[in-house]
């Protein structure tokens, strides 16, 4: 299969503070994949790199064997949707919001968007579940209901690629597995590119089919969840203890932590049997 999305060598950062060294990985178009490791490792120092807020050092990306950074600003828009952890509210109605979604598809003097746009707008808030809240004003929406219509705008864009940071930190869990579950469903049914960065780690290993993993500005493992999440990467990495499992029906990796006060008692537990 193809590589969609190309990082040969990519360095950025914020010399000599941090600096992201070398980077290099490919995706196949449609897959779905997450950029995990600990605080400061560098995950929005890669992620900001890739939708060009941050210059590179070094290194290029590729899009369907284009240069990003080659690629006209209304193209790119086109291709490329992002969805950042902090949404921008508006003092706009959300469905005026999430219609700007669509605006890369306006011609140089369509002022007004089609009933294809707002046909579209109302598929993704309704499978976003923000229809409801379609006439409200962003700023009075709450951070998770902000998020969510952040996110329904990004597939009102209908990209090619797909960059997330950090989608479902203001959800609760019900929202959290829509929102996967949606991603996910899109991803193979539209053969959309994922790449996001997530830090729960259940989360990245039941919904995504590969994983990178991020330690110290480097790129410490990449591969399936089950290649990346064992109990030994984990500990080497983020310095805690866990353990990690098999979900017996999905068959995904599952990781369980352990408290200070387990690890006392089960030492204890072994100086009484010695």
């Amino acid at each position: 299969m193809k590589d969609y999305l190309t990082i040969q060598d990519l360095s950025c950062g914020y010399p000599p503070s941090f600096r992201l060294g070398q980077i290099n990985f490919s995706l196949h178009k449609g897959r779905f994949a997450g950029i995990i490791g600990p605080n400061g490792s560098g995950k929005t120092t890669l992620f900001k790199g890739i939708c060009g807020d941050l210059p590179l050092l070094q290194g290029n990306i590729q899009l369907d064997g284009r240069n990003i950074r080659a690629m006209g600003l209304k193209d790119r828009a086109k291709r490329i949707a992002v969805v950042t952890q902090t949404t921008e509210a508006l003092d706009i109605p959300v469905e005026d919001y999430v219609l700007m979604g669509r605006m890369p598809y306006r011609s140089q003097f369509q002022f007004l968007e089609s009933k294809q746009d707002h046909e579209i707008a109302e598929k993704y808030m309704k499978l976003t579940d923000v229809y409801h809240l379609r006439n409200k004003h962003m700023l009075h929406l709450s951070g998770g209901e902000q998020q969510l219509a952040a996110i329904a705008r990004a597939f009102t864009q209908e990209p090619d690629l797909l960059l997330l940071d950090e989608p479902t930190s203001h959800l609760d869990i019900s929202h959290q597995v829509q929102i996967l579950n949606l991603i996910q469903s899109l991803s193979a049914e539209l053969g959309l590119t994922v790449l996001m960065i997530i830090h729960d780690l259940n989360l990245a290993g039941e919904y995504c089919d590969y994983l990178m993993l991020l330690n110290k500005g480097k790129l410490h493992s990449k591969g399936t969840p089950e290649e990346v999440l064992t109990y030994t990467t984990i500990e080497e990495v983020y310095e805690t203890v866990v353990i990690t499992q098999t979900n017996p029906l999905s068959k995904r990796p599952v990781v369980f932590l352990v408290s200070n006060k387990m690890l006392l008692k089960s030492e204890e537990n072994k100086s009484g049997e010695a």
